[in-house]
């Protein structure tokens, strides 16, 4: 008989969101060189010159990186 106890946490993890590395590379930045960007502390002025795009760009990259990480997976046993 199915027990619904047992199955809870029990399916495959999946992607809600894109993760980080597809993120840069839609907005046409190198992934390693953001990543390194932000362990130098760079600021969003900064990094937005050294890339070539707006600042709110680099916002949204950054705040992805600091609330998901590198990737958003979800589920899972």
């Amino acid at each position: 008989m199915f027990n619904s106890e047992h199955q809870i946490g029990r399916y495959p993890p999946w992607s809600r969101i894109p993760s980080l590395v597809e993120m840069t590379t839609e907005a046409g930045i190198d992934y390693d060189q953001f990543t390194a960007s932000l362990k130098q502390g760079l600021s969003e002025a900064e990094m937005a010159k050294r890339f070539g795009v707006k600042e709110e760009t680099i916002n949204s990259l950054t705040d992805h990186f600091w609330h998901y990480g590198v990737g958003s997976v979800i589920g899972g046993d």
